[in-house]
Protein backbone atom coordinates (compact mmCIF):
# COMPACT_ATOMS: atom_id res chain seq x y z
CA UNK A 1 0.00 0.00 0.00
CA UNK A 2 1.14 3.55 -0.74
CA UNK A 3 0.94 6.60 1.55
CA UNK A 4 1.33 10.21 0.40
CA UNK A 5 2.60 12.79 2.91
CA UNK A 6 2.15 16.34 1.61
CA UNK A 7 3.44 18.31 4.62
CA UNK A 8 6.32 17.81 7.00
CA UNK A 9 5.76 15.48 9.95
CA UNK A 10 8.25 14.14 12.47
CA UNK A 11 10.87 11.72 11.14
CA UNK A 12 9.85 9.06 13.69
CA UNK A 13 6.36 8.97 12.14
CA UNK A 14 7.73 8.45 8.63
CA UNK A 15 10.02 5.68 9.87
CA UNK A 16 7.12 3.89 11.55
CA UNK A 17 5.06 3.98 8.36
CA UNK A 18 7.92 2.72 6.19
CA UNK A 19 8.08 -0.50 8.21
CA UNK A 20 4.89 -1.68 6.50
CA UNK A 21 4.10 0.68 3.64
CA UNK A 22 5.58 2.61 0.73
CA UNK A 23 5.74 6.29 1.72
CA UNK A 24 6.15 9.28 -0.61
CA UNK A 25 7.01 12.65 1.00
CA UNK A 26 6.00 15.31 -1.51
CA UNK A 27 5.77 18.61 0.35
CA UNK A 28 5.95 20.80 -2.78
CA UNK A 29 2.76 19.62 -4.49
CA UNK A 30 0.49 22.24 -6.03
CA UNK A 31 -3.28 21.67 -5.76
CA UNK A 32 -3.33 20.57 -9.41
CA UNK A 33 -0.41 18.18 -8.91
CA UNK A 34 -2.20 16.64 -5.92
CA UNK A 35 -5.28 16.04 -8.04
CA UNK A 36 -3.18 14.37 -10.70
CA UNK A 37 -1.39 11.94 -8.39
CA UNK A 38 -3.80 11.20 -5.54
CA UNK A 39 -5.36 8.26 -7.38
CA UNK A 40 -2.17 6.24 -6.80
CA UNK A 41 -2.41 6.29 -3.00
CA UNK A 42 -4.22 4.32 -0.30
CA UNK A 43 -3.66 6.97 2.40
CA UNK A 44 -3.01 10.71 2.56
CA UNK A 45 -1.39 12.54 5.47
CA UNK A 46 -1.66 16.34 5.70
CA UNK A 47 -1.36 19.15 8.22
CA UNK A 48 -3.36 22.37 7.78
CA UNK A 49 -2.13 23.81 4.47
CA UNK A 50 -3.25 21.00 2.12
CA UNK A 51 -6.91 21.35 1.18
CA UNK A 52 -8.50 17.92 0.91
CA UNK A 53 -11.70 18.99 -0.80
CA UNK A 54 -14.40 16.93 -2.49
CA UNK A 55 -12.54 16.93 -5.82
CA UNK A 56 -9.38 15.52 -4.23
CA UNK A 57 -11.41 12.85 -2.46
CA UNK A 58 -13.30 11.92 -5.63
CA UNK A 59 -10.00 11.60 -7.53
CA UNK A 60 -8.57 9.45 -4.72
CA UNK A 61 -10.15 6.27 -6.03
CA UNK A 62 -7.92 4.07 -3.85
CA UNK A 63 -8.04 6.23 -0.71
CA UNK A 64 -8.90 4.36 2.46
CA UNK A 65 -7.54 6.78 5.06
CA UNK A 66 -6.95 10.53 5.38
CA UNK A 67 -4.80 11.58 8.34
CA UNK A 68 -4.59 15.10 9.74
CA UNK A 69 -1.43 15.66 11.79
CA UNK A 70 -3.11 18.03 14.25
CA UNK A 71 -6.42 18.65 15.97
CA UNK A 72 -8.82 20.35 13.55
CA UNK A 73 -10.05 18.88 10.27
CA UNK A 74 -11.40 22.08 8.72
CA UNK A 75 -9.25 21.54 5.63
CA UNK A 76 -10.76 18.09 4.99
CA UNK A 77 -14.21 17.49 3.49
CA UNK A 78 -15.21 14.95 6.12
CA UNK A 79 -18.74 14.54 4.77
CA UNK A 80 -17.49 13.52 1.34
CA UNK A 81 -14.87 11.25 2.89
CA UNK A 82 -17.55 9.57 5.00
CA UNK A 83 -19.79 9.06 2.03
CA UNK A 84 -16.90 7.46 0.14
CA UNK A 85 -16.11 5.13 3.03
CA UNK A 86 -12.77 6.81 3.81
CA UNK A 87 -11.58 6.88 7.41
CA UNK A 88 -10.51 10.31 8.67
CA UNK A 89 -8.18 10.40 11.66
CA UNK A 90 -6.47 13.20 13.59
CA UNK A 91 -4.42 13.74 16.77
CA UNK A 92 -6.51 15.71 19.30
CA UNK A 93 -4.47 14.84 22.40
CA UNK A 94 -0.90 15.23 21.20
CA UNK A 95 -0.49 18.89 22.20
CA UNK A 96 -2.20 18.88 25.63
CA UNK A 97 0.97 19.35 27.68
CA UNK A 98 2.48 21.90 25.28
CA UNK A 99 -0.62 24.09 25.35
CA UNK A 100 -0.90 23.83 29.13
CA UNK A 101 2.75 24.83 29.56
CA UNK A 102 2.38 27.73 27.12
CA UNK A 103 -0.55 28.95 29.20
CA UNK A 104 1.63 28.93 32.33
CA UNK A 105 4.46 30.66 30.47
CA UNK A 106 2.16 33.45 29.32
CA UNK A 107 0.64 33.83 32.78
CA UNK A 108 4.07 34.25 34.39
CA UNK A 109 5.28 36.57 31.63
CA UNK A 110 2.15 38.68 32.00
CA UNK A 111 2.39 38.84 35.79
CA UNK A 112 6.05 39.96 35.67
CA UNK A 113 5.99 42.13 32.50
CA UNK A 114 8.80 40.03 31.03
CA UNK A 115 8.33 40.86 27.31
CA UNK A 116 8.05 44.58 27.99
CA UNK A 117 11.10 44.58 30.26
CA UNK A 118 13.10 42.58 27.72
CA UNK A 119 12.23 44.98 24.89
CA UNK A 120 13.20 48.00 27.00
CA UNK A 121 16.54 46.52 28.06
CA UNK A 122 17.22 45.33 24.51
CA UNK A 123 16.85 48.93 23.36
CA UNK A 124 19.52 50.02 25.83
CA UNK A 125 17.33 51.35 28.66
CA UNK A 126 17.72 50.06 32.24
CA UNK A 127 14.33 50.62 33.89
CA UNK A 128 13.08 48.70 36.94
CA UNK A 129 10.34 50.82 38.49
CA UNK A 130 8.11 50.70 35.43
CA UNK A 131 7.87 46.90 35.44
CA UNK A 132 6.81 46.02 38.97
CA UNK A 133 4.86 42.76 38.72
CA UNK A 134 2.57 40.62 40.85
CA UNK A 135 2.99 37.15 42.34
CA UNK A 136 0.85 34.20 41.30
CA UNK A 137 1.05 32.73 44.81
CA UNK A 138 -2.32 32.93 46.66
CA UNK A 139 -4.02 34.69 43.74
CA UNK A 140 -7.38 33.39 42.53
CA UNK A 141 -7.28 31.90 39.05
CA UNK A 142 -10.43 30.71 37.30
CA UNK A 143 -10.08 28.14 34.53
CA UNK A 144 -12.85 28.29 31.94
CA UNK A 145 -13.14 24.74 30.62
CA UNK A 146 -11.85 21.72 32.53
CA UNK A 147 -11.27 19.33 29.65
CA UNK A 148 -7.90 17.70 29.02
CA UNK A 149 -5.89 20.93 28.65
CA UNK A 150 -7.77 22.83 31.37
CA UNK A 151 -7.19 19.95 33.79
CA UNK A 152 -3.47 19.98 33.01
CA UNK A 153 -3.37 23.72 33.69
CA UNK A 154 -5.24 23.26 37.00
CA UNK A 155 -2.69 20.73 38.26
CA UNK A 156 0.23 23.02 37.43
CA UNK A 157 -1.32 26.15 38.92
CA UNK A 158 -2.14 24.35 42.17
CA UNK A 159 1.56 23.51 42.42
CA UNK A 160 2.29 27.26 42.19
CA UNK A 161 0.13 27.86 45.25
CA UNK A 162 -2.72 29.56 43.45
CA UNK A 163 -6.34 29.44 44.60
CA UNK A 164 -7.73 27.44 41.66
CA UNK A 165 -11.40 27.67 40.69
CA UNK A 166 -13.19 26.54 37.55
CA UNK A 167 -16.23 27.11 35.38
CA UNK A 168 -17.50 24.32 33.14
CA UNK A 169 -21.23 23.58 33.15
CA UNK A 170 -20.69 20.24 31.42
CA UNK A 171 -18.27 18.72 33.94
CA UNK A 172 -19.59 16.85 36.98
CA UNK A 173 -19.02 17.87 40.61
CA UNK A 174 -17.04 14.66 41.13
CA UNK A 175 -14.48 15.68 38.51
CA UNK A 176 -14.08 19.10 40.15
CA UNK A 177 -13.50 17.33 43.45
CA UNK A 178 -10.91 14.96 41.97
CA UNK A 179 -9.00 17.91 40.53
CA UNK A 180 -9.24 19.86 43.78
CA UNK A 181 -10.85 22.79 41.96
CA UNK A 182 -13.67 24.87 43.43
CA UNK A 183 -16.69 25.01 41.14
CA UNK A 184 -18.19 28.33 40.04
CA UNK A 185 -21.65 28.26 38.50
CA UNK A 186 -21.82 31.40 36.35
CA UNK A 187 -19.61 33.75 34.36
CA UNK A 188 -20.85 36.58 36.59
CA UNK A 189 -19.41 34.76 39.60
CA UNK A 190 -16.16 34.20 37.70
CA UNK A 191 -15.70 37.87 36.88
CA UNK A 192 -16.27 39.00 40.46
CA UNK A 193 -13.64 36.75 42.08
CA UNK A 194 -10.88 36.21 39.49
CA UNK A 195 -7.42 37.75 39.63
CA UNK A 196 -6.51 35.64 36.58
CA UNK A 197 -8.72 33.91 34.02
CA UNK A 198 -7.35 31.30 31.63
CA UNK A 199 -9.59 29.99 28.85
CA UNK A 200 -9.69 26.39 27.60
CA UNK A 201 -13.15 26.11 26.08
CA UNK A 202 -14.16 24.75 22.66
CA UNK A 203 -15.40 27.32 20.18
CA UNK A 204 -19.16 26.86 19.89
CA UNK A 205 -22.19 29.11 19.46
CA UNK A 206 -22.51 29.09 23.25
CA UNK A 207 -18.89 30.05 24.01
CA UNK A 208 -18.14 32.66 21.33
CA UNK A 209 -17.87 36.02 23.13
CA UNK A 210 -18.33 34.36 26.52
CA UNK A 211 -16.32 37.26 27.94
CA UNK A 212 -17.63 40.51 26.51
CA UNK A 213 -18.35 44.08 27.51
CA UNK A 214 -20.93 43.16 30.17
CA UNK A 215 -18.65 40.59 31.78
CA UNK A 216 -15.57 42.83 31.74
CA UNK A 217 -17.58 45.57 33.46
CA UNK A 218 -17.97 43.22 36.45
CA UNK A 219 -14.27 42.36 36.66
CA UNK A 220 -11.80 43.25 39.39
CA UNK A 221 -9.39 45.99 38.23
CA UNK A 222 -6.41 43.68 38.75
CA UNK A 223 -7.83 40.98 36.41
CA UNK A 224 -5.47 39.45 33.87
CA UNK A 225 -6.84 37.19 31.07
CA UNK A 226 -4.93 34.47 29.22
CA UNK A 227 -6.34 32.89 26.04
CA UNK A 228 -4.54 29.93 24.46
CA UNK A 229 -7.75 28.26 23.25
CA UNK A 230 -9.55 29.87 20.30
CA UNK A 231 -9.84 33.38 18.97
CA UNK A 232 -13.28 34.91 19.47
CA UNK A 233 -13.99 33.43 22.89
CA UNK A 234 -13.15 36.86 24.28
CA UNK A 235 -14.78 39.80 22.48
CA UNK A 236 -11.67 41.50 21.11
CA UNK A 237 -13.24 44.97 20.85
CA UNK A 238 -14.52 44.81 24.44
CA UNK A 239 -11.15 43.50 25.62
CA UNK A 240 -9.32 46.34 23.85
CA UNK A 241 -11.55 48.95 25.47
CA UNK A 242 -11.19 47.41 28.94
CA UNK A 243 -7.40 47.23 28.64
CA UNK A 244 -6.97 50.70 27.17
CA UNK A 245 -9.13 52.33 29.84
CA UNK A 246 -7.39 50.44 32.65
CA UNK A 247 -10.63 48.67 33.54
CA UNK A 248 -8.59 45.45 33.82
CA UNK A 249 -4.85 45.02 34.32
CA UNK A 250 -3.68 42.95 31.37
CA UNK A 251 -4.05 40.12 28.90
CA UNK A 252 -1.92 37.47 27.22
CA UNK A 253 -3.16 36.39 23.81
CA UNK A 254 -1.98 33.41 21.75
CA UNK A 255 -5.00 33.21 19.44
CA UNK A 256 -6.92 35.80 17.45
CA UNK A 257 -10.32 35.71 15.81
CA UNK A 258 -8.75 36.26 12.38
CA UNK A 259 -5.27 34.85 11.84
CA UNK A 260 -3.22 34.92 8.62
CA UNK A 261 -1.83 31.82 6.97
CA UNK A 262 1.90 31.72 7.57
CA UNK A 263 4.03 32.31 4.49
CA UNK A 264 7.77 31.79 3.93
CA UNK A 265 9.39 34.64 5.81
CA UNK A 266 6.21 35.30 7.78
CA UNK A 267 2.84 36.90 7.06
CA UNK A 268 1.77 40.50 7.68
CA UNK A 269 -0.44 40.93 10.74
CA UNK A 270 -1.98 43.96 12.39
CA UNK A 271 -4.47 44.28 15.22
CA UNK A 272 -5.46 47.12 17.52
CA UNK A 273 -4.57 45.02 20.57
CA UNK A 274 -0.94 45.21 19.45
CA UNK A 275 -1.00 48.94 20.28
CA UNK A 276 -1.38 48.32 24.02
CA UNK A 277 1.48 47.98 26.48
CA UNK A 278 -0.48 45.90 29.00
CA UNK A 279 -0.98 43.04 26.55
CA UNK A 280 1.51 40.35 25.52
CA UNK A 281 1.12 38.19 22.42
CA UNK A 282 2.37 35.08 20.67
CA UNK A 283 1.43 33.86 17.15
CA UNK A 284 -0.61 30.76 18.02
CA UNK A 285 2.29 28.87 19.60
CA UNK A 286 0.33 26.67 22.01
CA UNK A 287 1.24 23.43 20.23
CA UNK A 288 4.58 24.60 18.84
CA UNK A 289 7.09 22.48 20.75
CA UNK A 290 9.46 19.81 19.51
CA UNK A 291 7.74 17.25 21.74
CA UNK A 292 4.23 18.12 20.57
CA UNK A 293 5.22 17.98 16.92
CA UNK A 294 6.96 14.65 17.47
CA UNK A 295 3.90 13.33 19.29
CA UNK A 296 1.67 14.52 16.45
CA UNK A 297 3.82 12.86 13.79
CA UNK A 298 4.09 9.58 15.65
CA UNK A 299 0.41 9.47 16.59
CA UNK A 300 -0.87 10.17 13.07
CA UNK A 301 1.47 7.50 11.72
CA UNK A 302 0.07 4.96 14.20
CA UNK A 303 -3.53 5.91 13.38
CA UNK A 304 -3.03 5.65 9.61
CA UNK A 305 -1.10 2.39 9.93
CA UNK A 306 -3.77 0.76 12.10
CA UNK A 307 -6.58 1.94 9.84
CA UNK A 308 -4.87 0.56 6.73
CA UNK A 309 -4.49 -2.77 8.54
CA UNK A 310 -8.25 -2.84 9.20
CA UNK A 311 -8.04 -2.26 12.93
CA UNK A 312 -10.29 0.01 15.02
CA UNK A 313 -8.92 3.54 15.21
CA UNK A 314 -9.88 6.86 16.77
CA UNK A 315 -11.69 7.94 13.63
CA UNK A 316 -13.15 11.41 13.17
CA UNK A 317 -16.00 9.93 11.18
CA UNK A 318 -17.87 6.70 11.73
CA UNK A 319 -15.75 4.13 9.94
CA UNK A 320 -13.37 1.61 11.47
CA UNK A 321 -16.12 -0.30 13.30
CA UNK A 322 -17.23 -3.57 11.71
CA UNK A 323 -20.85 -4.27 12.65
CA UNK A 324 -23.00 -7.02 11.19
CA UNK A 325 -26.38 -6.04 9.73
CA UNK A 326 -25.62 -2.30 9.88
CA UNK A 327 -28.45 -1.55 7.42
CA UNK A 328 -31.11 -2.98 9.78
CA UNK A 329 -29.65 -1.02 12.70
CA UNK A 330 -29.50 2.28 10.80
CA UNK A 331 -32.86 3.73 11.99
CA UNK A 332 -32.06 2.77 15.59
CA UNK A 333 -28.68 4.50 15.34
CA UNK A 334 -30.45 7.61 14.12
CA UNK A 335 -33.09 7.36 16.87
CA UNK A 336 -30.42 6.93 19.56
CA UNK A 337 -28.39 9.90 18.30
CA UNK A 338 -31.47 12.14 18.28
CA UNK A 339 -32.42 11.03 21.80
CA UNK A 340 -28.90 11.88 22.94
CA UNK A 341 -29.08 15.35 21.42
CA UNK A 342 -32.37 16.06 23.18
CA UNK A 343 -30.94 16.12 26.72
CA UNK A 344 -28.80 19.27 26.59
CA UNK A 345 -31.42 20.99 24.50
CA UNK A 346 -33.91 20.46 27.31
CA UNK A 347 -31.64 20.50 30.39
CA UNK A 348 -28.52 22.42 31.48
CA UNK A 349 -27.15 20.42 34.40
CA UNK A 350 -24.18 18.12 33.62
CA UNK A 351 -24.92 14.44 33.29
CA UNK A 352 -23.75 12.10 36.05
CA UNK A 353 -25.22 8.79 34.90
CA UNK A 354 -26.91 7.38 31.80
CA UNK A 355 -28.94 4.17 31.89
CA UNK A 356 -30.00 2.82 28.49
CA UNK A 357 -32.63 0.07 28.46
CA UNK A 358 -33.30 -1.95 25.30
CA UNK A 359 -36.67 -3.74 25.18
CA UNK A 360 -38.32 -6.02 22.65
CA UNK A 361 -36.83 -7.02 19.30
CA UNK A 362 -34.00 -4.48 19.46
CA UNK A 363 -32.66 -6.22 22.57
CA UNK A 364 -31.59 -9.12 20.32
CA UNK A 365 -29.38 -6.87 18.16
CA UNK A 366 -25.88 -5.47 18.65
CA UNK A 367 -26.88 -2.74 21.09
CA UNK A 368 -23.33 -1.60 21.86
CA UNK A 369 -23.13 0.48 18.69
CA UNK A 370 -26.56 1.98 19.43
CA UNK A 371 -25.30 3.02 22.86
CA UNK A 372 -22.28 4.67 21.23
CA UNK A 373 -24.63 6.49 18.86
CA UNK A 374 -26.66 7.78 21.83
CA UNK A 375 -23.55 8.94 23.68
CA UNK A 376 -22.24 10.66 20.54
CA UNK A 377 -25.49 12.59 20.28
CA UNK A 378 -25.36 13.45 23.98
CA UNK A 379 -21.90 15.05 23.74
CA UNK A 380 -22.24 16.65 20.30
CA UNK A 381 -23.80 19.94 21.52
CA UNK A 382 -21.22 20.57 24.26
CA UNK A 383 -17.75 19.81 22.89
CA UNK A 384 -15.75 21.20 20.01
CA UNK A 385 -14.12 18.11 18.55
CA UNK A 386 -16.13 15.83 16.34
CA UNK A 387 -17.49 12.92 18.38
CA UNK A 388 -17.39 9.43 16.89
CA UNK A 389 -18.03 5.83 17.86
CA UNK A 390 -14.38 5.21 18.66
CA UNK A 391 -13.59 8.18 20.92
CA UNK A 392 -16.96 8.73 22.57
CA UNK A 393 -16.34 6.28 25.42
CA UNK A 394 -13.09 8.06 26.26
CA UNK A 395 -14.84 11.44 26.21
CA UNK A 396 -17.64 10.12 28.41
CA UNK A 397 -15.09 8.72 30.86
CA UNK A 398 -13.21 12.05 30.90
CA UNK A 399 -16.40 13.72 32.06
CA UNK A 400 -17.01 11.20 34.82
CA UNK A 401 -20.31 9.97 33.35
CA UNK A 402 -21.41 6.47 34.38
CA UNK A 403 -23.06 4.44 31.61
CA UNK A 404 -25.29 1.42 32.28
CA UNK A 405 -26.76 -0.70 29.49
CA UNK A 406 -29.50 -3.25 30.19
CA UNK A 407 -31.67 -5.62 28.16
CA UNK A 408 -35.34 -6.58 28.52
CA UNK A 409 -36.80 -9.18 26.20
CA UNK A 410 -40.41 -7.97 26.52
CA UNK A 411 -42.06 -4.57 26.27
CA UNK A 412 -45.66 -3.35 26.51
CA UNK A 413 -47.29 -1.56 23.55
CA UNK A 414 -44.21 -1.51 21.26
CA UNK A 415 -42.31 -4.06 19.20
CA UNK A 416 -39.09 -2.34 20.22
CA UNK A 417 -38.26 0.44 22.67
CA UNK A 418 -35.16 2.35 23.72
CA UNK A 419 -35.52 4.00 27.13
CA UNK A 420 -32.87 6.34 28.52
CA UNK A 421 -32.74 7.55 32.11
CA UNK A 422 -30.36 10.47 32.55
CA UNK A 423 -29.32 11.40 36.07
CA UNK A 424 -27.94 14.84 36.98
CA UNK A 425 -27.28 16.42 40.38
CA UNK A 426 -30.95 17.23 40.96
CA UNK A 427 -33.13 14.67 39.21
CA UNK A 428 -33.52 11.81 36.77
CA UNK A 429 -34.85 12.67 33.31
CA UNK A 430 -36.43 9.97 31.10
CA UNK A 431 -36.62 9.80 27.32
CA UNK A 432 -37.89 6.91 25.19
CA UNK A 433 -38.18 6.20 21.49
CA UNK A 434 -39.19 3.51 19.05
CA UNK A 435 -39.04 2.68 15.35
CA UNK A 436 -42.26 1.76 13.56
CA UNK A 437 -42.01 -0.35 10.42
CA UNK A 438 -38.63 -0.07 8.75
CA UNK A 439 -37.59 3.49 9.58
CA UNK A 440 -40.38 5.59 11.16
CA UNK A 441 -38.73 7.17 14.21
CA UNK A 442 -40.93 8.31 17.10
CA UNK A 443 -40.23 9.84 20.51
CA UNK A 444 -42.74 8.36 22.98
CA UNK A 445 -41.47 9.80 26.26
CA UNK A 446 -39.96 13.25 26.75
CA UNK A 447 -38.80 14.18 30.24
CA UNK A 448 -41.26 11.79 31.86
CA UNK A 449 -44.26 12.87 29.77
CA UNK A 450 -45.85 10.25 27.52
CA UNK A 451 -45.84 11.70 24.02
CA UNK A 452 -45.83 10.52 20.42
CA UNK A 453 -44.06 12.73 17.91
CA UNK A 454 -41.69 12.51 15.01
CA UNK A 455 -38.45 14.43 15.63
CA UNK A 456 -38.02 17.11 12.98
CA UNK A 457 -35.34 19.79 12.38
CA UNK A 458 -37.20 22.50 14.38
CA UNK A 459 -39.19 21.76 17.52
CA UNK A 460 -40.55 23.82 20.38
CA UNK A 461 -41.05 22.05 23.72
CA UNK A 462 -43.07 23.91 26.34
CA UNK A 463 -43.96 22.84 29.88
CA UNK A 464 -46.90 24.70 31.39
CA UNK A 465 -49.65 24.57 33.95
CA UNK A 466 -52.63 22.90 32.30
CA UNK A 467 -54.91 25.94 32.01
CA UNK A 468 -57.27 27.08 29.25
CA UNK A 469 -55.91 29.62 26.76
CA UNK A 470 -52.19 28.77 26.91
CA UNK A 471 -52.10 27.03 23.53
CA UNK A 472 -53.95 29.88 21.84
CA UNK A 473 -51.58 32.53 23.16
CA UNK A 474 -48.56 30.54 22.02
CA UNK A 475 -50.09 30.08 18.57
CA UNK A 476 -50.70 33.83 18.32
CA UNK A 477 -47.06 34.65 19.14
CA UNK A 478 -45.77 32.16 16.58
CA UNK A 479 -48.25 33.39 13.99
CA UNK A 480 -47.07 36.97 14.46
CA UNK A 481 -43.54 35.69 13.77
CA UNK A 482 -44.72 33.88 10.60
CA UNK A 483 -43.72 30.56 12.15
CA UNK A 484 -45.95 27.75 10.91
CA UNK A 485 -46.92 24.95 13.31
CA UNK A 486 -46.74 21.70 11.36
CA UNK A 487 -47.88 19.38 14.15
CA UNK A 488 -48.64 19.67 17.87
CA UNK A 489 -48.69 17.05 20.60
CA UNK A 490 -49.87 17.71 24.16
CA UNK A 491 -49.30 15.38 27.12
CA UNK A 492 -50.98 16.00 30.47
CA UNK A 493 -49.81 15.23 33.99
CA UNK A 494 -53.14 15.46 35.75
CA UNK A 495 -51.67 14.68 39.17
CA UNK A 496 -49.42 17.78 39.06
CA UNK A 497 -51.78 19.85 36.91
CA UNK A 498 -49.07 20.33 34.26
CA UNK A 499 -48.76 19.64 30.55
CA UNK A 500 -46.00 19.23 27.98
CA UNK A 501 -46.51 20.67 24.52
CA UNK A 502 -44.34 19.59 21.56
CA UNK A 503 -44.68 21.69 18.43
CA UNK A 504 -43.00 20.77 15.14
CA UNK A 505 -42.43 24.10 13.37
CA UNK A 506 -41.14 24.98 9.92
CA UNK A 507 -38.30 27.35 10.87
CA UNK A 508 -36.21 28.71 13.71
CA UNK A 509 -38.05 30.64 16.42
CA UNK A 510 -36.46 33.98 17.27
CA UNK A 511 -35.11 34.69 20.77
CA UNK A 512 -37.67 37.48 21.07
CA UNK A 513 -40.57 35.11 20.39
CA UNK A 514 -39.18 32.54 22.82
CA UNK A 515 -38.95 35.26 25.46
CA UNK A 516 -42.56 36.27 24.84
CA UNK A 517 -43.70 32.67 25.26
CA UNK A 518 -41.59 32.26 28.38
CA UNK A 519 -43.23 35.34 29.93
CA UNK A 520 -46.78 34.04 29.42
CA UNK A 521 -48.81 33.20 32.48
CA UNK A 522 -48.73 29.47 33.32
CA UNK A 523 -45.68 28.77 31.11
CA UNK A 524 -42.93 27.07 33.14
CA UNK A 525 -40.20 26.22 30.65
CA UNK A 526 -39.49 26.78 26.97
CA UNK A 527 -36.91 24.88 24.92
CA UNK A 528 -36.25 25.38 21.22
CA UNK A 529 -34.68 22.25 19.75
CA UNK A 530 -32.80 22.36 16.47
CA UNK A 531 -31.72 18.94 15.23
Amino acid sequence: MKILVTEKIAKCGIELLRKDFEVDERTDLTPQALLECIGEYDALIVRSATKVNAEVIERGVNLRVIGRAGTGVDNIDVETATRKGIIVVNTPESNNVSTAEHTIALMLALARNIPQAYTTLKSGKWIRSKFKGVELYSKTVVILGLGRIGSNVATRLKALGMNVMGYDPYITDERFERLGVKRLNSIEEVMKVADFITIHLPKTDETVGIIGEKELAMAKPNLRIINCARGGLVDEEALYNALKSGRIAGAAIDVFEKEPKEMPGGADFSHKLLELENVIYTPHLGASTEEAQENVGLEIAKQVSEALKGNIVNAVNLHGLHVRNIHALSPFLKLAEIMGRLYYRAEKLPVQKVEIIYSGDIAKQETKIITLSYLSGLLEPIIEERVNFVNVEMLIKDRGIEVIESIRSEVDHYTNLITVKVTNSKKQVTFAGTVFGKDEIRIVNFGGYEVDFEPTPYMLVIQNYDRPGVIGKIGTILGNENVNIETMRVSQNRKEGKALMVLNVDQEVSPQALKQIEMLDNVLRVSFIKL
